[in-house]
């Protein structure tokens, strides 16, 4: 699998398509499969019992995800999640989180994997998540 983007690259276009973002996403490593990726954690994400909402924890699999897919296939935004299961393991700490994104199976129309998520100051994943995305199929050029 070859890379179409560098880490820098892929920041770059996640800001274009996703300016909401606002540079909450840093992305650490990537490698061809592999995307590791760090999320800044606000007061907004955490629920009563100081800890990280689920939905934030969805948030980050779902963003690593979309990454490390787009890092193989390029610029092709309207790639989507089409299958997600999350399991929560462990209690996250009120800080930002880590995720390591994997893929599996890239095919002509899906990208499968998975993604473990870390708290910081947690040494073992808070979270695993199973991921399943529809990549566009290609368009002919149109003829003028």
């Amino acid at each position: 699998m070859e890379l179409k983007f560098t880490a820098a690259q892929l920041q770059e276009y996640l800001g274009e398509i996703f300016p909401e973002t606002g540079g909450r996403f840093e992305i650490l490593d990537l490698d061809a499969g592999r995307l590791r990726v760090k999320m800044r954690v606000g007061p907004g994400d955490l629920r009563p019992g100081g800890t990280v909402s689920g939905p934030t924890m969805f948030l980050l699999a779902d963003c690593a995800f979309y990454m490390a897919t787009l890092a193989l296939i390029g610029r092709e935004a309207l790639t989507v999640t089409t299958n997600a299961s999350i399991d929560f393991m462990r209690k996250p700490s009120p800080g930002d989180m880590t995720a390591e994104a994997r893929i599996l199976k890239l095919g002509r129309s899906l990208s499968v994997g998975d993604v473990l998520i870390y708290s910081d100051g947690v040494a073992e994943p808070v979270a695993r998540a199973g991921m399943t995305y529809s990549i566009p199929p290609k368009r002919a050029p149109e003829k003028d």
